[in-house]
């Protein structure tokens, strides 16, 4: 896996940054990934120059990679960048042996003038009409505490409250370097970068699936309860508390919620297990359901619709948690905690939360983090949560 990172493979960086540089450069949409424990960077690039919006209606879609912010919209669409090119790049084999299979790009300025192109067109996205105010730990506590007196009498039973970190980027900022180190460091992540001139730049590495299809088989995860992986076997070592157990569970409950309101009673669940992401241990779920034999091919598209927004990432009730947030975070979301991923690429669709994400701008590197709340829950510590979330992305944007 590491093979990307040899010194001697230096026409590969030099190919992402070429890339890169050359469609950024064209106003085209790009999107490339790394999904969890995959040796493929997988590359997509929307050439047309037209934003599209699509209603998530995954089977009927082309392939591409579609992108939906976390609050609600009017018509209910999504962004999506259609495969007007796709290919992909295996890690573990040499580039030469498969350049080509690739898009061709010229190779002929140096390295640093394409790296310093990329800087200088991040720089040139300025900030929108979106507050990118840093969140203070004042604040960000204030509002933890309001949620634990909404859970204390009986509005909320968990809220999920989000805050804002800034980081400025470096002159010499790197973002394939940044990129690559993201995929090695966070290899059961879903790595991310995507480009949308106007819209935004993101990147990220996501250790939740909101929903997957693949042949007959539909899969989706909750994934709640955060700590910091500590000794040699973090695994092992692990102790939850009950509030991170009951947390947990209640993401859980509310998957099986959704399943009963289809009437779906055939799926397999196993869990909870202790899984490692990045530094972070957390406690995952699994749920799988054969699309044939429950005679459900549309599943994707209906568990999206009644999974997104996740009580992981909002609370419960949906509703109640929803106005909680919107009345008293004081910025808003996008694209965070919303849902991102390809979407019927080689006859598979991924889609993931778009958790430990940064937003690029004006020089700037946006991380955004939240807290699951309850009744148990201690500000201090639900703040200090959110500093690990945040570092997870912004030790590697150097």
């Amino acid at each position: 896996m590491d093979i990307i990172f040899d010194t001697h493979l230096k026409n590969l960086e030099q190919y992402l940054v070429s890339l890169l540089s050359k469609n950024m450069e064209e106003g085209n949409q790009i999107a490339i990934w790394r999904k969890p424990k995959s040796s493929f960077i997988q590359i997509l690039i929307d050439k047309s120059g037209a934003v599209k919006r699509v209603s998530p209606n995954l089977e009927d879609l082309p392939a591409g990679f579609i992108i939906h912010p976390f609050e609600d919209q009017a018509d209910q669409k999504a962004y999506f960048l259609e495969a007007d090119s796709y290919f992909k790049i295996d890690i573990s084999l040499s580039f030469d042996a498969q350049k080509d299979n690739l898009e061709e790009v010229e190779f002929s300025n140096p390295i640093p003038d394409l790296k310093n192109n990329i800087r200088k067109i991040l720089h040139r996205i300025g900030p929108s009409n979106e507050n990118f105010t840093e969140t203070s730990k004042e604040s960000f506590m204030a509002l933890v505490e309001k949620g634990i007196q909404s859970v204390e009498i009986g509005i909320l039973h968990k809220i999920v409250p989000a805050r804002i970190k800034k980081i400025k980027l470096g002159s010499e900022f790197d973002l394939i370097k940044s990129f690559n180190q993201l995929v090695r460091s966070y290899p059961n992540a879903f790595v991310n970068f995507f480009h949308i001139p106007e819209v935004g730049t993101w990147i990220g590495a996501s250790p939740e699936i909101l929903i997957q299809t693949k042949g007959d088989e539909f899969y989706t995860m909750s994934l709640a309860g955060t700590q910091k992986a500590q000794g040699e076997n973090p695994l092992k070592s692990a102790a939850w508390t009950q509030k991170e157990i009951e947390e947990q569970a209640l993401v859980s409950r509310y998957i099986v919620d959704c399943f009963k309101k289809i009437r779906l009673r055939e799926y397999d669940e196993h869990g909870p297990k202790t899984v490692l992401a990045g530094n972070l241990l957390h406690l995952r779920s699994d749920f799988k359901v054969n699309m044939k034999s429950t005679n459900f091919p549309q599943l994707g598209t209906v568990m999206l619709q009644l999974l997104h927004p996740t009580s992981a990432v909002c609370g419960m009730p949906r509703t109640a948690a929803l106005d909680f947030l919107q009345k008293n975070e004081s910025f808003k979301r996008s694209f965070y905690a919303g849902f991102i991923g390809p979407v019927n690429v080689e006859d598979e669709t991924s889609i993931y939360v778009n958790l430990r994400t940064a937003r690029l701008v004006d020089g700037y590197a946006v991380l955004y983090a939240g807290a699951g709340i309850t009744e148990d829950s201690v500000p201090e510590k639900e703040w200090e949560e959110t500093e690990m979330k945040c570092d997870i992305i912004a030790r590697h944007l150097t």
